[in-house]
């Protein structure tokens, strides 16, 4: 039998992979890396970047190209015999990484080419990738003792276990609930797009009626519109317990245990390496100095946006007790109170806007934009195989016609399909003998659908997502850098990672480039000065609130890494509920269950790391503020973000490349101005 997977190939075969290929392909690749590995280390030998990194480099790559797409599918076209697959190789990839990771031989190498005389003379990259790699040598415990290496190496691989699990429960659990209607009487206050999409739904499960599920477009839209309180109250129910004791399914794909080993694990492996608990060793790959620094800046922000939240709160109070007749405003009338007001202040109405933000539109006019400020160009490539019928790829190109990047676009939510918006790695950037090695990008959200008759229409905050990952993938597919460790947003830090991200989310509020991603799905005519008007004057509607949530989120999550006693458990909902009353205006129902869906951090990369959104957002709105002074399209400032910041990756320190676009380190001012809360300052 051959294995797609053991090819060479550009671009991934997805319909020629199958579960049974996974784990032998990995098998396979892991023992011949470790043999490579084993011959490159030989007594006496001098070592140097050609006969030490850079085929190291040449193992690693190969393994992420045969892992990349199967870790892919697991997320986006989830089966039963994919996941066991997966799940079964999770171990095999643990065990290695921490058996190079603590490879004494190989850490010495390292060592001794940093000691060289010659060091200086290596490329930028090069240097920071060797700093890199000894920094990581000793985060795997290359210095531990033996029974300790081993301890480390059990916790490593059941971290990798559990939180493979953690996202296989949410999934299960947003899947395994959703709710038929046949009494349209229910639906009264939705708009009739979200009824076609529900009966769509419906219709594939041979059912009449109309389906309402889990998956984030459909139950925001009961949260947002339906004016039956009592189907809010059901939907919410549901949605903010998955994966736990309470709700519907209290008990099944309950996520309880995990979190609380995860925790555990978490401060045991911090404590070997010598940290006082997890979020020390977080912020070892981090921007922020302090764990004292980070809790400082999150309090100081909450501290500046809590006398607003706390009049967004009232005003919504005031707003529902008068107009809805809600006295008692609970967790499930709050979507639906704040677009009530949302129209009533501003006569404005997310369903107004979306006529106008048709996905394709959006998209060429995004592509339109990231041309404009990088004098890229951005094509369609047809024929090339993908996962799904509604994925589509593109080429980005520079004016020369050469190839700086490719990726896949996938934007809609569907069964199987893991929630949320994400940019993943399919290739990275390197240079491999004479030739540069393209990078390539997943590019995924969850939007709804287009129906038989219209295309989808993106509501503002999605659009805003789509821009969020482009701006990731940008990071990723327009880096020069030659070297695998340090290409695109490898060996970036996390809290800065999320810069150009966040940065792209600016021009989505510009008329400059709203005239480009917008117009009428039926009409073509541009979004209307008035509706723009609307839409300008509501960005910072309930700003407050919404930033006091984020808070919550980030101090959370380092607290709970952070404050971790073995003799007390992780405290999870105790330290939620701390964290809550210092800087929550809105505390949910006591069956809230939100810290068991909370997979950026149980299942994702941000552990003690969720406050790297805000952290960034300084640095991001700041970046942004140069080219408000300067014009949106400014060619020079758009030349320079693309030189200091996309195009070198991870091969200086964040803040370096920052000060070398801006011209000095970043100022809270503009996340303040952006998100209306500059009086507070």
């Amino acid at each position: 039998m051959t294995n797609p997977l053991l090819e060479t190939y550009t671009l991934p075969p997805f319909s020629r992979i199958k579960a049974e290929h996974v784990r032998p392909a990995v098998e396979q690749i892991l023992a011949e890396n470790r043999a490579a590995i084993a011959a490159l280390l030989e007594p006496g030998k001098i070592y140097t970047w050609d006969n030490l990194a850079e085929p190291l480099e040449d193992l690693d790559d190969r393994l992420n190209r045969a892992w990349s797409p199967v870790s892919h599918m697991n997320s986006v076209v989830n089966s039963d015999e994919l996941r066991a697959a997966y799940n079964a190789c999770l171990p095999l990839l643990s065990e290695y990484a921490t058996e190079v990771g603590q490879n004494e031989a190989l850490y010495r190498a390292y060592h001794s080419i940093a000691e060289r005389p010659d060091f200086p003379n290596l490329g930028e990259a090069q240097r920071k990738i060797i700093d890199n790699a000894l920094r990581d040598f000793r985060l795997s415990g290359v210095d531990l003792p033996p029974a300790d290496k081993t301890r480390y190496k059990e916790i490593a691989q059941e971290l990798s276990r559990l939180t493979s699990q953690f996202q296989d429960n949410l999934l299960d659990a947003t899947h395994g609930w959703s709710k038929h209607i046949e009494d349209e009487s229910l639906l009264a206050g939705l708009p009739e797009s979200a009824k076609l999409v529900a009966r769509q739904t419906a219709a594939s499960q041979n059912r009449g009626g109309w389906v309402f599920t889990l998956e984030f477009p459909s139950y925001i839209a009961i949260m947002t519109y339906a004016d039956d309180r009592e189907l809010r109250r059901e939907f919410y129910t549901a949605y903010a317990t998955r994966a736990s004791d309470q709700g519907p399914n209290a008990g099944r794909w309950d996520n309880t245990e995990i979190m609380e080993r995860v925790l555990a694990l978490r401060h045991e492996e911090a404590r070997l390496l010598g940290f006082r608990n997890f979020a020390e060793l977080s912020l070892a790959t981090k921007m922020a100095p302090s764990t004292d620094e980070v809790i400082r800046f999150l309090t100081d922000l909450a501290e500046r946006s809590l006398p607003h939240a706390r009049r967004d709160l009232e005003e919504i109070r005031d707003f529902a007790a008068a107009r809805l007749g809600l006295a008692n405003l609970e967790a499930w009338d709050l979507g639906y109170a704040s677009e009530k007001l949302k129209q009533h202040k501003f006569a404005l109405s997310e369903e107004e806007i979306r006529p106008y933000f048709p996905a394709p539109k959006v998209v060429a006019g995004l592509f339109a934009l990231v041309e404009r400020l990088y004098g890229v160009r951005i094509g369609e490539k047809a024929g090339v195989e993908v996962w799904h019928p509604d994925v589509k790829f593109y080429e980005i190109r520079d004016p020369s016609g050469e190839l700086r990047g490719a990726f896949y676009l996938d934007l809609y939510a569907r069964p199987k399909k893991r929630g949320g918006a994400w940019m993943d790695e399919c290739v990275t950037r390197r240079r491999v003998g004479g030739a540069v090695q393209t990078p390539v990008a997943y590019l995924t959200c969850n939007f709804t659908p287009p129906t038989e008759n219209e295309p989808a229409l993106l509501r503002h905050d999605e659009v805003l997502t789509l821009f969020h990952e482009f701006g990731h993938g940008l990071h990723h597919l327009l880096t020069r850098v030659d070297h695998l460790g340090v290409s695109g947003i490898h060996g970036v830090e996390w809290d800065a990672v999320e810069l150009p991200s966040q940065f792209m989310e600016n021009f989505c509020w510009e008329p400059e480039a709203l005239a480009l991603i917008s117009g009428h799905y039926r009409t073509g005519e541009p979004l209307p000065q008035s509706l723009l008007d609307k839409m300008i004057a509501a960005r910072n509607f309930q700003s407050g609130m919404q930033m006091v949530r984020q808070l919550e989120f980030a101090l959370f999550d380092f607290r709970i890494h952070r404050d971790y006693d073995p003799d007390l458990g992780g405290r999870i909902y105790a330290i939620l509920e701390e964290v809550r009353r210092q800087v929550a205006v809105v505390i949910p129902p006591p069956f809230n269950r939100f810290a068991h869906s909370f997979s950026h951090i149980f299942a994702g990369g941000y552990a003690a790391g969720y406050y790297s959104y805000k952290w960034a957002e300084v640095l991001s709105s700041d970046a942004y503020a140069l080219f408000e002074e300067k014009g949106i399209f400014d060619p020079e400032v758009g030349r320079s973000f693309l030189i200091n910041i996309l195009e070198r990756g991870g091969s200086r320190k964040a803040m370096e490349l920052f000060v070398a676009f801006r011209g000095r380190e970043p100022k809270i001012d503009a996340l303040l101005r952006h998100n209306g809360l500059a009086e507070a300052a």
